[in-house]
């Protein structure tokens, strides 16, 4: 970095290590690396920072993220589309310089017993994948789609993401349980019609499944409500990928149900509610061993646009998303139940604006 101030060798210096440390700390998962010429890239997924995939390059202190991706799927396909002949499965080998670092570490550790190996967070389906940070997701969000003003309650409980057309807008209701409603979306025709379709979400979705909501939402081109009574057509666009994908169609009591290969996770559709504009479960998405006992669920009205109920059957059925391991979410679970329980919170009319 002959060309680099001081300034700007610490800071790039500082980046690495940063890049470093998340990698070592279970913090950025590392899906693949190839040799680039004289150096190494990688290709990972942070589970931290709204569950963002980055193309790394680089090694030690010139390691840097070169590129950004909205999910691990498009990540690894850009990254084999350039490496594909070179690509290998991990992370890459130490370099010198780090199994250097490690030694010297290990000789201010000789009388200290070595901590258990944290366990490595593991790839699963995306219905399968760990909640997340949400208010950090909501954030990202924000950050990159100015379109969207935030508005916030009086008391801070709430934050409403406004489109600038006033038609579309997303309530997020913070410090709530897993299994009540974190999120709540809405779509108007006009700023001061009723509401056309909505969409809640609880506080146990996993924050890839959001990801997909939150983009979808910002394309700005699938906010249209279904016209008319839901047809066959619809229920088939909407569940197309799934079926595509081997998820065993069923007709239940309750209507129309997909459930994934493994049993984990579903969609059902209920015929009875589709005539209720209005109603808050014509559609229900859900994960967990048995769908009267969700781990979390999506639910919809009748006349949420079938291309967002699309684009999220896609990502059931075919994108991934990691988790801690067995043992670090059996601990998780037991601080849960220990806790007090969180006091129920109400969504109120946002009264202040924030920027």
């Amino acid at each position: 970095m002959p060309w680099c101030i001081r300034s700007e060798i610490r800071e790039i210096s500082n980046q690495a290590q940063e890049i470093h440390d998340d990698i070592r700390n279970g913090q950025l998962l590392i899906h693949a690396h190839a040799q680039d010429g004289h150096t190494t890239v990688a290709v990972g997924t942070y589970l931290h920072r709204g569950g963002k995939s980055v193309y790394l390059h680089g090694e030690d202190h010139l390691r840097q993220v070169a590129d950004t991706f909205d999910s691990p799927a498009k990540a690894l396909l850009a990254f084999e589309k350039v490496h594909s002949a070179e690509m290998r499965p991990g992370p890459a080998p130490l370099t010198d310089t780090e199994r250097a670092a490690i030694e010297a570490r290990s000789v201010f550790d000789v009388t200290t017993a070595e901590p258990e190996p944290r366990p490595k967070p593991e790839t699963v389906p995306v219905y399968l994948a760990d909640a997340g940070d949400h208010d950090a997701l909501l954030d990202t969000f924000l950050d990159t789609h100015g379109e969207f003003e935030k508005w916030q309650t009086w008391s801070d409980d709430t934050t409403h993401a406004i489109h600038e057309s006033q038609t579309l807008r997303i309530e997020r209701v913070h410090e709530t349980p897993a299994h009540e409603t974190a999120w709540t979306v809405a779509a108007y025709e006009t700023p001061v019609s009723d509401r056309t379709w909505h969409l809640t979400a609880t506080g146990a979705t996993p924050a890839p499944v959001l990801q997909n909501l939150l983009i979808h939402l910002a394309d700005g081109d699938g906010w249209d409500a279904v016209i008319g009574a839901v047809d066959e057509r619809t229920v088939t666009t909407a569940t197309q990928p799934l079926t595509e994908a081997g998820w065993k169609h069923t007709l239940t009591g309750h209507g129309i149900r997909w459930t994934s290969p493994d049993g984990q996770a579903g969609v059902r559709f209920d015929p009875l509610t589709a005539q209720d504009p209005q109603n808050t479960a014509t559609w229900t998405i859900w994960a967990g061993p048995d769908p009267d006992r969700p781990t979390w669920t999506i639910t919809t009205s009748p006349h949420t646009p079938s291309s967002l109920l699309a684009s999220l059957s896609e990502a059931l059925a075919h994108e991934t998303g990691t988790r801690q391991a067995q043992a670090d979410r059996e601990h998780g679970a037991r601080l849960a139940a220990s806790a007090p329980a969180a006091p129920a919170v109400t969504a109120s009319r946002p009264t202040s604006r924030s920027h």
